[in-house]
């Protein structure tokens, strides 16, 4: 290609102009030579410049408004060109490239350019370096355009997607630790609504139809989420495929190998249950996994490790014991629920199985279903023995001795498996929530403590802390009492306050129930919530704002309570008799 300019494609311009002035004897009428010849040719029109003139109408004006018009008559000709299909469409597009891509320097005319790039299937080579050169003919690109520059430049893939990365995992963790959020909380959201979110719905635009990105986009997740070990890398793996699914891209979702898999389990989330059907169908699914194809596994792990699929399962489990104990069934006799903890011990292995690259599906220790869950359903049974108690009559409940039976420390099984079982660990940590949600001030002093040597700290992890303060949040009447304090904040929230997500979460448990703590209590914490000079400013200005809030509570309660006054001269009048 040698240059650009109007001169490329025969038509007179600034060098051209500059030229004539430097050579002639008269410039006025080298001037008035040039525009006659290079004005519009129709002569009716040349009587109303002189009209224009006088109405103060500048020439340039006037052209500029005549090449607007025309340059967006021809974009509306090459999208309708584009539009169709075939050899002869492709022909033209690469035929008006040529005669027009001379021109892509001038702003004015770049957007024909542009939007004959955008609808042409395959750019030259040619084309594509000049765009990647210069940075402001690339940013002026359509994504049409850029997907194919980005084919061969990871590194400006790259540059690209990382914003939109960096803002997913940022909104992610502005709803886990939102003061002023009690309701659309982060579990909340359905999985259409969150693959429907702007960060999710911009890459799926990005990728379009080609594999190739979308392979880049999963490399670059994979990498994330071993760098940090952000859980929500996983979420937007699984969003993302889905919302590929959303838009049919079959291109894509035909040579993903777990999209069978993710879209099942996305129908059972949806739905709130494992079925029959379903179990089967994701069971299948493992099982077919057969040698030389150990990798898929790591990439279905990453779907399972997703907070949504871990938060699922586990409710799932709990809500399985639940069916099981009303049924006098055994944990090891059904084959839903043993499914479902296989999946959960792949997911909780994500990390450590692509950190390793040893892809192999961890073994599910089978004294998890042998011992621990019925420890576990133990604890349901006195929950609901309990519950069952305080609807008797005064009369006919039994004795103290008989509720404290049902309400000591919970089985050995169950706290040594803690600290050993990643399973067992998020399993403990949403039956705490469960009981939290029925506000069950026992169940919840029962066991909240033990999660505070959880197996590798999981019980500290946001996406819990989260839930477990919502659902503590309407407990507010129990916080007045230092017995469910202690449980609260010294044996669970204070044993890894040196955590800074930690501090955050309990900053915001602080904040709603503040007013019913006792007073030596409520400065206690205040005194452990403050942050260091090397905390975030999220934590500084959070921390300002809640001692100014317990202040401000603080004064109002010091304020006189209105009363009424003795000294109105009406209550000396004698009351006016009955009317009979």
């Amino acid at each position: 290609m040698s240059g650009f300019g109007l001169e490329e494609i025969g038509i007179p311009g600034g060098a051209y102009l500059k030229d004539s002035l430097s050579h002639c004897t008269d410039p006025l009428k080298a001037i008035e030579e040039f525009q006659v010849e290079n004005g519009i040719l129709l002569p009716s029109l040349r009587p109303m410049l002189h009209l224009l003139d006088l109405h103060n109408v500048k020439r340039l004006d006037f052209h500029n408004s005549i090449m607007e018009e025309l340059r967006d008559k021809l974009i509306a000709q090459i999208t309708e060109l584009g539009a169709k299909e075939g050899r002869e469409r492709d022909r033209k597009l690469k035929e008006l490239l040529t005669k027009s891509f001379p021109v892509i320097k001038i702003k004015a005319l770049r957007p024909v350019v542009m939007c004959i790039l955008k609808h042409m299937a395959h750019v030259e080579e040619k084309y594509l370096k000049i765009l990647v050169r210069d940075r402001e003919l690339y940013d002026a690109c359509d994504t049409e355009v850029k997907r194919q520059i980005w084919k061969d430049s990871q590194a400006l893939f790259g540059d690209e997607v990382s914003p939109l990365l960096t803002g997913y995992i940022t909104s992610k963790e502005d709803t886990l630790f939102s003061v002023d959020n009690l309701h659309n909380l982060f579990f909340s959201p359905s999985p259409k609504a969150r693959r429907q979110g702007e960060m999710v719905q911009k890459l799926v635009h990005m990728i379009g139809r080609n594999v190739k990105l979308y392979d880049l986009v999963l490399q670059f997740l994979r990498t994330l989420f071993l760098r940090t070990r952000f859980v929500h890398y996983c979420s937007l793996r699984a969003e993302l495929l889905m919302a590929l699914h959303d838009k049919e891209v079959h291109d894509i979702t035909a040579v993903d190998p777990c999209h069978k898999f993710t879209w099942c389990l996305d129908a059972c989330i949806r739905e709130g249950r494992v079925d029959a059907k379903r179990s089967r169908e994701l069971q299948v699914f493992l099982d077919s996994i057969r040698r030389g194809q150990e990798q898929v596994l790591g990439d279905l792990s990453m779907i399972l490790c997703d907070p949504y699929a871990i938060n699922f399962l586990a409710n799932s489990v709990i809500r399985l014991l639940h069916h099981l104990m009303n049924n006098d069934q055994m944990p090891r006799e059904n084959s839903v629920l043993v499914l479902v903890l296989r999946m959960l011990a792949l997911g909780l292995h994500s990390w450590d199985m692509i950190e390793s690259q040893v892809f192999r599906e961890p073994k599910l220790d089978p004294q998890i279903v042998t011992k621990f869950l019925p420890a576990l359903v133990s604890l349901m049974v006195d929950d609901e023995v309990r519950k069952l108690n305080s609807k008797l009559p005064l009369d006919e409940r039994e004795t103290a001795i008989a509720v404290i039976e049902h309400s000591g420390p919970p089985p050995d099984a169950y706290q040594a498996y803690l600290q050993e079982s990643s399973v067992a660990c998020v399993l403990a940590m949403h039956y705490t929530l469960h009981c939290a949600s029925k506000r069950d001030r026992a169940g919840v002093m029962r066991v909240l403590g033990t999660l505070a040597t959880c197996h590798q700290d999981r019980a500290f992890h946001d996406t819990f802390l989260h839930s477990l303060v919502a659902a503590l949040i309407p407990m507010t009447e129990e916080f007045a009492l230092e017995d469910f304090c202690t449980i609260v904040f010294d044996e669970f929230f204070l044993t890894n306050i040196s955590r800074e997500n930690v501090m955050r979460h309990l900053m915001k448990l602080v904040w709603y129930v503040h007013h019913k703590l006792p007073d030596n209590r409520r400065e206690t914490l205040l005194k452990a919530l403050q942050p260091g000079t090397h905390q975030s400013e999220n934590s500084q200005t959070l921390y300002e704002n809640l001692r100014r809030r317990v202040a401000a509570h603080q004064e109002a309660q010091k304020q006189p309570q209105p009363s009424e006054s003795n000294d109105s001269p009406l209550l000396s009048m004698p009351t006016p008799p009955p009317v009979s």
